[in-house]
């Protein structure tokens, strides 16, 4: 009875940490102090603007797992989309937006 038990809970947990959400997930203060959600969309995760100028517009699309995530990302204000990048270590999320790969901007969020 105890091994079918001790069995039952391990399931439990595994089938917890399978729907647990990326760490990507969430709501990020940008560098520029706007906030962006990023949420699932399809097969990837969609970054939006909640706040400031570009409010409601979609800026990248990033697809990975855990702490590394590579993909698309718009510049808000000139609509310039860049090869990019997203690393997340504990509360921060590091974008890296190149052209070419030699010519790269990055920025760091914060998660809220």
């Amino acid at each position: 009875m105890k091994t079918l038990t001790l069995l039952a809970a391990v399931l439990a947990s595994l089938a917890t940490a399978a729907i647990a959400a990326e760490p990507i997930e969430g709501s990020w203060k940008t560098e520029s102090g706007e906030t962006a959600a990023i949420a699932p969309c399809g097969t990837a995760f969609c970054i939006t603007l909640k706040t400031g100028k570009h409010a409601g517009k979609t800026i990248g699309k990033l697809s990975g797992a855990g702490a590394s995530y590579k993909g698309e990302i718009t510049d808000p204000a000139n609509d310039k989309t860049y090869t990019g990048s997203a690393d997340v270590a504990g509360s921060s999320l590091r974008l890296k937006g190149c052209v070419l790969a030699v010519l790269c901007k990055s920025q760091t969020w914060t998660k809220l």
